[in-house]
């Protein structure tokens, strides 16, 4: 399609005039930005002007940035979570926004083990489309013809449940795959999957997994790129591939649907799609039975030219796994959002994963950046938050919100490295969530967390006269899915020949799980994205033995602290070696959609 040279774009020449539009606005948008968030501000001020929680700073109808910065504090969640507890419960009085909240999103972050309820307004599902809808414009700059072909992306929704008051909490990718701007979205030739939705809406995992898999073979030779949120879906998905080939070459075969696929919906579309293909299904066949599955995604889907994933922050563990898998395909991370507010895209969608920054979208919420300890000079001086315009390339800094919704300058948690310019909008390096220490999907565990599920499980040993001395963990990833491997070294009191046996050390991992937060527990049961936690019994002394390897290579002997995570080749290689017992989780946590009171 010709595009008019007016609507042309200083990032690149457009695919069509839609993407020429889609485009443009993002060059009006970062060519603006400090503009852009004045405005923005402005308009959350005066719109919320009346709410309980502003009204209590005493603006006094103020709307500029100086008067907000001095009488608003900087919160986290838990300073927030009594509002949110109100509006929960029932309360519908204009308590954080002027917009009534339509729903809750469940954040993967935790507070006292439970999700966190994000509260969202309406309008809040444009603001997520209106950046939907610039991800292809942006994508088509760097791989051509895109139109030619579908994306074979494992979407899913996951289990939702309702407030005191009826209303709805639910992750935000669940919420957006049930509006009807996803439902009903308009026909793009660049963006067109080969899950149905009927796959994606339906709740029961393997179902949901085993269609979009089965469709996706079916159309293998219409596939240009293959994609799910994050890496580690991704890998689950090649891991269900291992495993359900045969079902699923059957099926081809057949010109027939599985009868473990019970949903009416899924059935009544594929009845419609399916023929038999035994020539596929004996290709299938002949490339999965083979014993070595390097490069399998571009043996069964040879037209694939890149893989959609998140790649970043705890993700990037996943790396050399998706290269094994892809032979080395490119890995585009296209955007940067959470359940608290979308912010921004990648406009160099192709670069490799260790490059990937993010351009913040000034019209998405107010932003602000609080200096990281990293990136301060002097740590006494209470540090001053930044805005987006006036951040300092090199510089870390800490995440902080101002939404349409009601959250005020809010703490998200993450910790962003600038990177550069793309005209006056920063552009962000993701390095970590604060406080995490281990992850395997969406799972977020800190070092507390980790401490009590340690001590929780120790009970178990006191009646063997055991303790556990210290401890340490890591996130294996190179199984599929993934899990935490937890190292302890163990004392036995008075020399007791009564040791604790290799079922209770088993009973230990499940109580370590049942400890963990309800993301992980959810991961464990409901989304099997997560396998059996295992403990690694070493010998006495590894503990030891640790600190004088650090000590070796420089670290202060009277600073030294265990590290309660490791990732260090040789640390591991030196854990591994002094092993004596292998313990895991033999049964499931207990979880339940239900929030616990």
């Amino acid at each position: 399609m010709a595009v008019d040279s007016a609507l042309s774009s200083p990032l690149g020449p457009p695919a069509c005039e839609k993407d020429a539009k889609a485009l443009q606005f993002i060059e009006e948008m970062t060519r603006n930005a400090d503009a852009v968030q004045e405005r923005v501000l402005a308009e959350i001020l005066s719109r919320n002007a009346e709410t309980e929680y502003l009204k209590r700073f005493k603006l006094g109808g103020a709307t500029d940035r100086k008067t907000f910065k001095s009488k608003v504090p900087v919160i986290t969640y838990e300073d927030v979570q009594p509002e949110i507890q109100r509006i929960a419960n029932g309360d519908r009085s204009a308590i954080l926004s002027s917009h009534p909240i339509s729903e809750f999103l469940t954040s993967s972050g935790t507070s006292a083990g439970e999700r966190k309820l994000m509260p969202t307004i309406k309008e809040e599902l444009d603001r997520r489309q209106l950046l939907y809808s610039l991800l292809m414009p942006v994508m088509n700059l760097y791989v051509p013809d895109l139109d030619k072909g579908k994306g074979l992306y494992f979407l899913f929704v996951k289990s939702e449940t309702r407030t005191p008051s009826g209303l709805l909490a639910r992750p935000v990718l669940t919420s957006y795959y049930k509006s009807d701007h996803f439902k009903t979205r308009p026909y793009d030739p660049y963006n067109v999957y080969t899950s149905p939705n009927e796959a994606i809406l339906c709740p029961d995992s393997f179902q949901s997994m085993y269609t979009q898999m089965l469709c996706g073979l079916i159309e293998r030779n219409h596939v240009l790129r293959l994609g799910a949120v994050f890496a580690s879906g991704l890998l689950r998905a090649i891991r269900f591939l291992q495993l359900n080939w045969p079902e699923l070459a059957h099926d081809i075969s057949a010109g027939s649907l599985n009868s473990r696929v019970t949903d009416p919906a899924i059935r009544d579309y594929m009845c419609q799609v399916m023929k038999p293909d035994p020539k596929l299904a004996e290709f299938v066949e002949q490339e999965c039975s083979k014993e070595n599955w390097e490069g399998i995604i571009t043996r069964i889907w040879p037209n694939t030219k890149y893989l959609d994933v998140i790649v970043t922050g705890a993700m990037a563990q996943y790396i050399p796994t998706l290269n094994y898998y892809s032979g080395g395909l490119p890995l585009a991370c296209t955007m940067y959002a959470s359940s608290e507010c979308y912010f921004g895209l990648n406009l160099n969608p192709m670069c490799k994963p260790s490059e990937v920054s993010y351009t913040i979208m000034p019209n998405m919420a107010y932003f602000e950046f609080l200096p990281h300890e990293s990136s301060r000079v002097d740590s006494s001086v209470p540090p001053k938050l930044v805005d987006l315009a006036d951040v300092e390339v090199g510089k870390e800094y800490e995440l902080v919100i101002t939404t349409y919704a009601g959250l005020n300058r809010y703490r998200v948690g993450d910790i962003l490295r600038v990177t550069g310019f793309h005209n006056s909008a920063p552009q962000f390096h993701f390095v970590r969530r604060k406080n995490v220490l281990l992850s395997i999907d969406s799972d977020k565990t800190d070092e507390s967390e980790l401490q009590r599920a340690v001590e929780n499980a120790s009970k178990l040993l006191a009646e063997f006269k055991t303790s556990v001395v210290e401890y340490t963990s890591y996130a294996d990833t190179k199984t599929i899915p993934g899990h935490y491997v937890i190292y302890w070294e163990l004392l036995t009191k008075d020399d007791s020949a009564n040791l604790p046996s290799h079922e209770v050390l088993n009973r230990c991992c499940l109580e370590m799980e049942e400890s963990l937060n309800s993301v992980y527990r959810q991961c464990r049961v409901a989304d099997h994205s997560i396998g059996p936690l295992e403990i690694r019994v070493v010998k006495s002394g590894t503990f030891e033995e640790l600190m004088d390897y650090a000590i070796s290579r420089g670290a202060s002997i009277n600073q030294y602290k265990v590290p309660r995570c490791v990732n260090f080749t040789p640390i591991m290689e030196l854990l591994d070696s002094r092993v004596v017992s292998v313990h895991f989780s033999q049964r499931l946590p207990h979880w339940s959609p239900q929030r616990r009171r």
